[in-house]
Formats: C-alpha cells, sequence, structure tokens
C-alpha cells in the first residue's frame, strides 16, 4: 500500500512539475490599418486564450475590414469592429465565455471586448481605452491585448468630432474605417 502511495505521488509530482514546465502561449501580434493610420496590437493567448482564439478568428475571416468605429467617447476609449459604413451590424459569431479577471487591466492603450450587460454576450466588437479605466476592471470587461504601436492613431480617432447618426450616439461624423486586420507574420 505504501509503494502504491508512493508511486502516485512520484506520479503526481511530475505531472505538476510538467505543467508547471509548460510554455505560456506566445503574444500574437496583429497590424490595424485604419483610415487614420496603422495600430499594431499585442494579444495574449496566455490571459485569455478563448477571447483571443475568437477575436483571431474574425480576423483570419477578414470580417473586421470595411467596419468602423462607430463609438468615440473621448478621454473613456473608442469602440468598433462590428458596423459597417453604412451602420448596420454585421452578423457574428455566438458570445463567448466572459474572461475577465485574468490580470491584464482597462489602462489607456489596452483592448478589450464590448459586450452588453450580461458578461457572457461578447462576440465581435473591441474597444480601444484612451484612459486607464480600472472602473472597468470591476465590471468585468474582458481585457486580451494593447497597442503596442498607433497609440498617437488611437489618439487621432479619439479626437474626431462625434454626433449622433442613425441611432448611435458618440458616433464619429466622418467615419473612421478598419481598412485591414491581419496577423503580423514572424520572421
Amino acid at each position: 500500500m505504501l509503494r502504491i502511495a508512493a508511486l502516485i505521488a512520484v506520479l503526481f509530482g511530475v505531472t505538476a512539475f510538467a505543467a508547471a514546465q509548460t510554455p505560456a502561449a506566445a503574444p500574437v501580434t496583429v497590424l490595424m490599418k485604419t483610415t487614420k493610420g496603422s495600430i499594431t496590437l499585442e494579444l495574449y493567448p496566455d490571459k485569455a486564450p478563448v477571447t483571443v482564439k475568437n477575436f483571431l478568428s474574425y480576423v483570419d475571416a477578414k470580417f473586421y475590414d470595411g467596419t468602423i468605429f462607430h463609438r468615440v467617447i473621448r478621454d473613456f476609449m473608442i469602440q468598433g469592429g462590428g458596423l459597417t459604413t453604412d451602420f448596420l451590424e454585421k452578423p457574428a459569431k455566438p458570445p463567448i465565455r466572459n474572461e475577465s479577471g485574468n490580470g491584464l487591466r482597462n489602462a489607456r492603450g489596452w483592448v478589450a471586448m464590448a459586450r452588453t450587460e450580461d458578461l457572457n454576450s461578447a462576440t465581435a466588437q473591441f474597444y480601444i481605452n484612451t484612459v486607464d479605466n480600472f472602473g472597468l476592471d470591476k465590471m468585468k470587461y474582458c481585457v486580451f491585448g494593447r497597442v503596442v504601436a498607433g497609440l498617437d492613431v488611437v489618439d487621432a480617432i479619439e479626437a474626431v468630432a462625434t454626433g449622433t447618426i442613425r441611432g448611435y450616439e458618440d458616433a464619429p461624423r466622418q467615419a473612421v474605417v478598419i481598412l485591414s486586420i491581419a496577423r503580423v507574420r514572424v520572421k
């Protein structure tokens, strides 16, 4: 009986050691080209695997190409990824599980999923924080990446004139279009 217990302890120890040695998923870089310039995002699948996989599925399908930043609130955030230039909502895939509380914060330049009041309602739309919005952490908005280049472009988008367009408040009066989002290939 002692041998079996010792063997179980050794096997458990080896399994725990192997799990601890498993490398974390490497960050993924994507380049977003907009009518205001380019923004490079670094995504963290080790912190938000479901969210990053979901976002990249939209990227790879070119879903975001031709969508707009439809909600821009100065000293808060810029939101996009779901509406066409005609303010028509693109059909999205089913919602994903919320992965908030992963250690990433709603700080300036960090990217999170937009959602409704339902914690598990995020689909395709995302936002980029233009200031520190730590109150959104308490509200469980899932952060999954950050701007690593092009924060000046984020600021330029934040500075556009806004109004109510086709029922959408805080919409840019002149469309800010996401021309494309694509993975950056590592050489």
